[in-house]
């Protein structure tokens, strides 16, 4: 929670969201150890007063660089192998009783997690079928304090296909949810400077409009690479279009961290930091006040 002191300390504000994520298992020895439900965190963040955001995913690690792993594909999940883990982990969640939000399986669209449907052997309509059986175990022991969040990868050249081929369905979903980055030039993904809208119009104007028109949305993790001018920038026109032309969006959560050495931190700049607090200043976005939250599926506020 050190980190999270720190950050709070150059936005200016206290935060309502923090996001932390786990595989299903480690399998770096044999046999592989399954993680638990992750309580004592989950607890940390709700005394903070912050909303938990746990990114679980179907995988073991190490991931291998091919991205095979065969014990571990959406059919496996759907069919039921996993099922007296996942049972146990949604009774986890049920005994803790607080809402947190569950992105299960984010950027489904990709190639570059085993749980994609273009990768690990994966068949088309394998990937709702796993999450419909994952969330219909949560269900089943009376795990409702979860609000699952459905969260592909923004998609503005459309690459990966129809967002709609891989949603779960109304039912099975309380918040979309989107990825995405202005990675600009860098030695890992370089690519051209896309603003904000460039990057998440065509993908936020499909999900409100077409795929999930009444459900609220998060940006699940976004940031901006670059440095000094042009990314503050960039965050200035960020929270700017926020405010003016993606009102579905209910919260954000910038990728604080150097990505094989991609600067993507708020602290890369005095400038940066700046814009960054100066957004945030805005009374539409809350503090950490949600220790008392209750009830679900979570529901913005305002």
């Amino acid at each position: 929670m050190s980190a999270v002191s720190a950050f709070e300390s150059l936005a200016g504000k206290g935060l309502s969201l923090l996001e932390f994520a786990s595989p299903f298992a480690s399998c770096e020895a044999s046999p592989c150890t399954f993680y638990d439900f992750p309580r004592y965190e989950m607890e940390r963040i709700r005394n903070y007063g912050a909303v938990p955001f746990f990114s679980w995913g179907s995988q073991s690690t190490p991931v291998p660089l091919d991205l095979n792993e065969p014990a571990f594909q959406l059919g496996d999940i759907a069919r039921g192998a996993y099922d007296s883990y996942i049972r146990e982990f949604a009774e986890g969640a049920r005994d803790w009783g607080h809402p947190f939000f569950l992105r299960f399986d984010w950027e489904m669209n990709g190639n570059w997690f085993p749980w994609a449907e273009w990768a690990n052997a994966n068949r088309a309509g394998e990937y709702i079928a796993a999450w419909r059986h994952v969330h219909d175990i949560f269900t089943s022991v009376g795990a409702t304090n979860a609000t699952w969040v459905w969260c592909p990868y923004a998609n503005p050249r459309h690459r990966f296909g129809p967002l709609a081929r891989y949603y779960p369905g109304n039912g099975y979903v309380d918040w979309t949810c989107l990825d995405g980055f202005n990675w600009a030039k860098n030695g890992v993904n370089p690519q051209p400077w896309r603003s904000f809208s460039e990057i998440f119009g065509p993908s936020y104007r499909t999900i409100v409009r077409e795929v999930a028109p009444r459900k609220p949305m998060l940006l699940g993790e976004m940031a901006s690479g670059g440095s000094g001018r042009a990314k503050a920038t960039w965050i200035d026109q960020m929270f700017k279009q926020l405010r003016t032309k993606y009102r579905r969006i209910r919260g954000l959560i910038w990728f604080d961290l150097v990505d094989r050495g991609v600067q993507w931190p708020i602290e890369t700049s005095p400038r940066v930091t700046s814009a960054f607090a100066r957004g945030l200043h805005q009374p539409a976005f809350r503090a950490n006040s949600f220790s008392a939250t209750g009830g679900t599926p979570i529901v913005p506020p305002g």
